[in-house]
């Protein structure tokens, strides 16, 4: 394969699945997604694509001019050939084109930093070029016979959108000119013609190569510091700007920090000791997270009404998140019933962490058993642990952090409970 025909094939190999996050997160991402949804006739099958694309059910991407292909599998694991095509640019098209990017010096900075500047897409639509597709613009082709869009190729334009946020001149090849020859022609018009091009800086590549193992080791990590650092003080004369809550912006700050000290501690953990990776949290378990040693007033009434929630439920939700995160709030606030083997591991633990003279006696509801007459309760999350609750003023809190015991889980409801109350 010749140089000019590597520069105009490019495959991309499969992504993993998209779990927990969207598929375009760059601008022209989200546009060629619009140009996909506007434009299907049946929003089933624009939704089947996308969660075939999710499940990671895309291979292989072939993007060539006017061209992307790829094999996309059904649930029942039937392969189908998908393709989706666009019009590529005409070579007038393209030396206007090329023209336009020449003439702002930030346009050429920004392809080679792999982002698409909006001004030099409105510069070209309003010429007449239009990188981007519009309405009606993707036209599919499947094995499958589909004569619109089918989910198999909605699944590929899912995927083409994570490979457009990585690298634009995906879309810039679709258009009909590869990466390499377009760089070269960008330069050529740019390049003063009188001036000689300078002596490259830097030693020969087969040399740096070759003094790689001389080259001093990394310095070690920083240490860990013992606390979260304090936001510097908003204590100065000028008044605070319209609408700006200076107590509400302290506690955000100091809230950061508590955030980016708990970060930094897992990116020291050695490799093996690594959490396993967890979903962003949503908007209302955020505003639980901030919550946590918020100060009175309308900063906690703001917080409460951003978690859905009011003021005693949000006070739960803070002790639960300090006592275990995400995971123990999701205990306080989810009911669910175990069955199978869950059931018959949680029955067998309860069995094995007493005597059978110093087994308290439980009441079972879905994964929560409650000691008869006591105020103390346990309950199980789904990842097998143990977190003792106990009642006050007619409400079930949060009184201890998980353990994998169900005795050691209920004792420390006890130890909790002798601390002097805040």
């Amino acid at each position: 394969m010749t140089g000019h025909e590597a520069d105009t094939e490019r495959t991309f190999a499969a992504l993993p699945p998209a779990h927990g996050r969207g598929f375009a997160q760059s601008w022209w991402g989200r546009a060629w997604l619009r140009a996909l949804e506007d434009a299907a006739l049946d929003s089933g099958q624009v939704k089947t694509g996308r969660r075939l694309a999710r499940a990671g059910a895309v291979g292989a991407v072939s993007v060539r001019p006017g061209r992307i292909t790829a094999v996309v599998q059904d649930r029942d694991r039937t392969a189908h050939r998908a393709d989706v095509l666009l019009a590529e640019l005409s070579d007038e098209q393209w030396d206007r084109f090329l023209d336009l990017a020449v003439e702002r010096a930030g346009h050429l900075a920004a392809l080679l930093d792999r982002d698409m500047p909006p001004h030099l897409v409105e510069d070209s639509a309003s010429a007449g070029i239009e990188l981007l597709p519009g309405l009606g613009d993707l036209e599919p082709q499947c094995d499958c016979d589909a004569w619109d869009h089918c989910g198999h190729t909605a699944a590929l334009c899912y995927q083409m959108a994570r490979l457009l946020d990585q690298d634009p001149f995906v879309l810039l090849l679709m258009r009909g000119r590869g990466e390499h020859a377009l760089l070269a022609d960008l330069q050529a018009r740019s390049a003063a013609p009188a001036e000689a091009a300078p002596e490259p800086e830097g030693v020969d590549a087969a040399e740096a190569y070759a003094a790689g193992d001389i080259l001093p080791p990394l310095p070690a990590p920083p240490e860990l510091p013992e606390e979260p650092g304090l936001p510097p003080t908003l204590d100065t004369e000028a008044p605070p700007g319209p609408g700006v809550d200076p107590v509400a912006v302290r506690h955000l700050a100091a809230r950061t920090a508590v955030e980016a000290h708990r970060l930094l501690a897992e990116a020291l953990r050695p490799p093996a000791e690594q959490p396993a990776a967890v979903l962003e949290p949503t908007v209302a378990q955020d505003a639980v997270r901030l919550a946590v040693a918020a100060p009175d007033g309308p900063s906690a009434q703001r917080l409460a009404e951003g978690s859905g929630r009011d003021p005693k439920s949000l006070a739960d939700a803070t002790r639960a998140w300090e006592l275990g995160g995400a995971d123990a709030l999701l205990v306080l606030e989810e009911e669910w019933v175990p069955s199978g083997g869950t059931l018959a591991r949680a029955r067998a633990a309860l069995e094995a962490a007493w005597d059978e003279d110093e087994r308290p006696s439980f009441t079972a509801d879905g994964n929560r058993w409650t000691v008869v007459d006591a105020p103390t309760q346990l309950r199980l999350g789904r990842d097998g642990r143990w977190w003792p609750y106990r009642r006050e003023a007619e409400r079930w809190i949060p009184a201890g952090p998980a353990a994998l015991d169900p005795a050691t889980a209920l004792a420390s409801i006890e130890f909790v409970s002798a601390e002097p109350q805040r």
